[in-house]
């Protein structure tokens, strides 16, 4: 549209002008889906040069301004149409927290699975000495016993990345603070709103920045840069090819830690998503009193008094 280079010329001009492209910027690509989308039949085989530009174009909107100001803008959208009808905002509290619950409630069963296999590895090891551990049926998936061993950290990885938005959703984290626990329900409502915009999705909007590029430096080359200009990563296209690290810190040892990016990407979005929906509920708590205070909010049962205590005091 060319507003940005138009009114960039202080911050408030370039602020609203990427503000109105936003919208323009969010129907051409649902309409255009071809320009950045067109990798995906060809992930880790060749691609036509159409194919890698549409994938360095993902790669550099993925982390970009112009993708920053679309998130934005439609959360100003969505938070002025539940301003408006708040059951609209419910809804979304509830879908966000809902997904989190899901997710998180999957992954945790990395743990069992973790102790599982560490007791699998040990058993074979320590009995039948075998250098090789093999699972499946018919056909059958081998690989060394530092392998397995290694794998392990994947599963914790999980568990962190995938299950911190469900553990906040569940009161599991626990809280240091001064001053919350001796002020009103209200006041404590505006610190709770306050911390999600300007503490919890500042933080995770830097560690999805960083983790983006970080990830992709581990798929492809020439490595993608932040400080790249998509004209240049175009340029880079020419050259681009699939490499994704399968280089473990053992020579037998797990070779997938490109996994371990995703999770860190994985990790940021849902915090993101954790932030708004909380940043949702709370406004609608202080706006509906303390009837509301935990409203649609779907907790686990832990069948244990004392522990229900400690998780509702944290």
């Amino acid at each position: 549209m060319g507003l940005v280079e138009a009114w960039g010329g202080n911050a408030i001009g370039w602020f609203f002008a990427n503000l109105i492209e936003a919208f323009y910027n969010f129907f051409y690509a649902i309409f255009h889906p071809s320009e950045w989308l067109s990798w995906l039949p060809s992930i880790n085989g060749a691609m036509e040069t159409e194919q890698k530009e549409a994938l360095m174009r993902f790669i550099y909107y993925g982390a970009s301004v112009e993708f920053f100001f679309v998130a934005l803008a439609g959360f100003l959208v969505l938070t002025a149409v539940g301003l408006y009808n708040n059951r609209i905002m419910w809804g979304c509290v509830r879908g966000l927290e809902g997904f989190a619950n899901v997710v998180g409630r999957i992954a945790a069963w990395a743990g069992l699975l973790m102790v599982l296999q560490q007791i699998v590895i040990i058993f074979m090891q320590r009995v039948f000495a075998v250098a090789e551990i093999s699972v499946g049926f018919g056909v059958s998936f081998t690989k060394d016993v530092s392998w397995w061993s290694e794998e392990l950290k994947f599963y914790n990885a999980m568990i962190v990345c995938l299950c911190a938005a469900y553990t906040f959703v569940q009161g599991g984290h626990v809280r240091v603070d001064l001053v919350y626990s001796a002020v009103s329900y209200r006041t404590k409502r505006v610190i709770d709103m306050f911390g999600s915009i300007v503490f919890m999705l500042p933080g995770a909007i830097i560690i999805w920045l960083y983790g983006w590029f970080f990830l992709w430096r581990h798929l492809v080359v020439p490595n993608p840069s932040a400080s790249d200009t998509l004209d240049r990563l175009l340029t880079k296209a020419r050259a681009l090819r699939w490499n994704i690290e399968t280089i473990g810190f053992s020579p037998n040892g797990f070779n997938a830690y490109f996994l371990f990016k995703v999770l860190l990407v994985t990790f940021a979005l849902m915090v993101m998503l954790q932030a708004v929906a909380f940043f949702y509920r709370s406004y609608l708590e202080w706006k509906e009193g303390p009837e509301s205070e935990g409203k649609n909010l779907d907790k686990d049962e832990i069948g244990d008094p004392t522990a229900e205590l400690v998780a509702d005091i944290h």
